[in-house]
């Protein structure tokens, strides 16, 4: 949040704030933490879930998720136009980086997420979080 607040970047959103990311069915997903740039941030922000996917979306893997659950939720993300999704997995001090291009990547304990293009010169040890 620093990050992106210090260099104008856009907006961060934690905990229950949810993305309506697709319509009949209705499809609302709530991210660990998210982020939209700046010209995308609704103004005014509507009442409810905006329609709109974050541009970042962050989950944190849990013992109660089944690994196919957070799949489903990483496609449904993807499918919708967020470009760059993190899973953290805190107890294989790891995490899986996805990618609207359909590449991804294992970040280990020890190294560094990245912001990539979306949160130019965001670098965080993933030791620092998990």
């Amino acid at each position: 949040m620093d990050h992106v607040e210090a260099n104008g970047l856009g907006q961060v959103y934690a905990g229950d704030t949810g993305f309506t990311l697709a319509r009949s069915p209705d499809t609302v997903r709530a991210p660990d933490i998210a982020f939209i740039r700046r010209d995308r941030v609704p103004d005014p922000e509507p009442p409810g879930y905006p329609d709109l996917a974050p541009d970042l979306a962050v989950e944190v893997q849990s013992p109660s998720h089944r690994p196919g659950e957070m799949l489903a939720k990483v496609a449904d993300r993807l499918r919708s136009g967020t470009g760059l999704v993190w899973v953290i997995d805190p107890e294989r001090r790891q995490a899986r980086v996805y990618r609207q291009d359909g590449t991804e990547d294992l970040v280990p304990g020890g190294e560094a997420l990245s912001g990539e293009d979306l949160l130019p010169g965001f670098s965080c040890a993933l030791d620092a979080i998990l």
